[in-house]
């Protein structure tokens, strides 16, 4: 039984567009559908505004979703409120892409970590103070530092105390939010590495949400590739970098760099911009910027289906391409 499932999932906002105008609603997430197995990476991939973000808060129930189900193991989530769901916290958790923002500059990292065994443990003092030990020194941290403050860790460190304040309290499943992107080039490899070496050890789940398609090829077992609220293809990982199906993923590898020339693929510019999610196109999202569109791309929405096994597309000529 998978750890996370989620079906036809919907997150619409209204927007006003003033007294005599129609009402809109901006599609940000649009019949999302997939499942997320314990001890599994599962990568989350698209151009900025394709609605990752919009995703993630909806599976930490930070936003309630329009419609569709957000499923833990056997319990659905979307209907907990209140207290219930401020117990359900602990099972799931996010690594922040600002490692500097996410934490409050006038705690101490001590207080930092403490603040989320008070609330989601029954931890007393020196328990507390216990695991925070553990989890500094877990995370490649010096225990020793814990009564600093964030400005005195570099980049990288600080982004090792986002992660340990993610393991806190044993979640089932983390969110990591891009936690790569504002860190240098090596430093991005220690963290890899490091949630790698977490997850083997503690069996927990991650959904690992980034635009640098490397890093996401070498993390995660499957990913997934979004565009304009909607999944376009779902792959294990290296099947889905050696061979996409989909025109948008392949435009996407396309752009990879490649130290070996056998590899390189020919680049794929795509033309126009990203259609407004207040506007979406008819039928296949993608239609408008794709070269191999046919007239039944802009009439008929593709089923996001199995075209081989362990394999998803939502293309009408995933057959053809």
């Amino acid at each position: 039984m998978p750890l996370l499932t989620v079906q036809h999932l919907k997150k619409y906002y209204p927007v006003s567009r003033g007294l005599f105008a129609r009402p809109a609603q901006v599609r940000a997430v649009d019949d999302v559908s997939f499942s997320l197995n314990s001890g599994e990476t599962l990568g989350l991939v698209g151009e900025s505004g394709c609605g990752k973000s919009t995703l993630s808060r909806l599976l930490l129930r930070l936003e309630d979703p329009t419609s569709g189900s957000i499923q833990m193991e056997d319990l659905e989530l979307t209907g907990i409120k209140g207290e219930a769901l401020r117990r359900m916290r602990g099972s799931f958790q996010m690594i922040f892409q600002d490692p500097y923002g996410s934490l409050n500059p006038r705690m101490s990292i001590f207080s930092v970590l403490e603040e989320a065994l008070k609330l989601h443990t029954s931890l007393d003092a020196a328990g507390r103070d216990a695991r925070i030990r553990e989890l500094l020194k877990m995370v490649g941290l010096n225990p020793d530092y814990a009564r600093r403050h964030p400005h005195q860790f570099s980049g990288g460190q600080r982004q090792r105390i986002g992660i340990a304040r993610a393991l806190a309290v044993n979640p089932k499943f983390i969110i990591a939010d891009e936690p790569v992107s504002a860190l240098d080039v090596s430093v991005q490899a220690q963290i890899v590495n490091l949630l790698q070496d977490i997850q083997r050890e503690t069996g927990i789940a991650f959904l690992f949400i980034a635009h640098d398609l490397a890093v996401v090829e070498h993390i995660c077992h499957r990913i997934m590739v979004m565009y304009l609220g909607r999944l376009m293809e779902s792959a294990p990982a290296d099947a889905l970098c050696s061979d996409p199906l989909h025109p948008y993923t392949k435009a996407l590898l396309s752009g990879v760099p490649q130290i070996d020339p056998s590899k390189r693929r020919r680049r794929i510019i795509l033309k126009g911009d990203v259609p407004s999610p207040l506007n979406p196109p008819s039928g296949c999202r993608f239609h408008t910027r794709c070269p191999f569109a046919v007239p039944r791309c802009a009439e008929e929405i593709p089923e996001f289906r199995e075209v081989r096994p362990g394999r998803f597309c939502a293309c009408h000529l995933v057959e053809k391409i």
